[in-house]
């Protein structure tokens, strides 16, 4: 019986793992079989180093706003969080997101909880506030794109429109559950034990502990200036996102070829942006799909120039992402062993489990 359990356990963990792979190889078809390899090497070759350290500045630029936005969702719970570690833990969680879908926003939540003394049910509790910010976010960005765009973008790409409006409904729905939450958490917390523990007691308890987990996290982010503050940085991290995708035309030479501007650069990543949003590993393969998409559909490029635009966009990210989670794992250790404390490692960091609830 045991055996029996354990093994549809792992198979369903294995075709956990393998679902984001097949997604990740299905989309990297998709947009690159009708790319010629030798034009895209070529195109690849001439890109301007110059131009490529501008766009690397202002990538790191943006996670660095990202973390100080995540210390002031997080003021109320700890106001004197490092934005070195901060920072660290982002980048951390960048780098596993890279392997492994979504793991990385735990591995970040238990990384900074565990250098900075902090509950991480807490904290993870935070990074899905931070994420229902960010998925609002882009709606709005979409809003701006259709509005700057000299036409009928939602004609363009057909399933933006319907896209931008689930968005905003289930984001709603959410918003709304978690102040419910937060109002009402001993009531809520009790009728999921009671409800769901009639047919299954441990998934009960496992929903409670999520319940209880956003709440938390939602109710971190308090006080006027706090707020102000995250919507400032919010508006920064966008800003910078569609500026280095306008940096990224000119890492190519694409302003030769077709005028470009900082208004297509802002259509370009809000729309690729869903790419993102899909659970692959670090957007691979949906990114370079609907990137492509967007320049070859909307502004007229070519394929080859097109591909090698997502391409290289993506793999510097991804790059910039495994490198700056080593080193930041690195650093930050080597930091804290210096002043006495043990350094942590990606098992360690989930020792004292009780904590996860606590």
């Amino acid at each position: 019986m045991i055996s029996g359990n354990s093994g549809k356990y792992n198979y369903n963990k294995i075709f956990g793992y393998l679902l984001p792979l097949i997604f990740t190889f299905f989309f990297l078809y998709l947009a690159f079989h009708n790319v010629n390899l030798v034009d895209l090497v070529e195109k690849l070759s001439a890109v301007s180093v110059k131009w490529m350290l501008v766009f690397i500045s202002f990538f790191l630029l943006s996670h660095l706003a990202r973390a100080i936005r995540w210390k002031y969702i997080i003021n109320s719970v700890k106001p004197d969080v490092s934005l070195l570690n901060a920072f660290g833990a982002v980048m951390i969680g960048y780098g596993i997101n890279c392997a492994i879908p979504r793991l990385g926003e735990v591995y970040r939540s238990m990384f900074l909880g565990k250098w900075e003394n902090i509950s991480r049910s807490s904290l993870l509790g935070t990074v899905v506030v931070e994420r229902v910010i960010d998925i609002l976010s882009l709606a709005f960005a979409v809003l701006i794109s259709v509005i700057i765009f000299p036409g009928d973008l939602y004609s363009k790409v057909v399933w933006l429109k319907p896209t931008v409006y689930a968005i905003f409904i289930i984001m709603s729905i959410a918003i709304v559950g978690l102040i419910l939450t937060v109002r009402f958490k001993e009531k809520f917390y009790n009728i999921i034990l009671k409800f769901v523990g009639k047919f299954s007691p441990k998934i009960a308890e496992k929903l409670a502990n999520v319940f209880s987990t956003f709440a938390v996290g939602f109710a971190s982010l308090k006080g006027t200036k706090n707020i102000v503050m995250t919507f400032f940085y919010t508006v920064v991290i966008m800003s910078i996102y569609g500026y280095n995708a306008y940096i990224g035309f000119y890492m190519l030479g694409m302003e030769n070829i077709i005028p470009v501007s900082v208004s297509m650069g802002w259509i370009v990543m809000t729309i690729s942006a869903f790419g993102i949003v899909i659970p692959t590993p670090g957007g691979t393969g949906t990114y370079h799909f609907i990137a492509i998409a967007v320049l070859t559909g909307i502004f007229g490029f070519g394929e080859d120039i097109s591909a090698a635009y997502a391409f290289l966009t993506h793999i510097i990210a991804y790059i910039l992402f495994i490198a700056m989670m080593f080193v930041s794992f690195y650093v930050i250790n080597n930091i804290r062993s210096r002043k006495g404390f043990p350094k942590e490692t990606f098992l360690s960091v989930f020792k004292n489990r009780e904590r996860l609830i606590g």
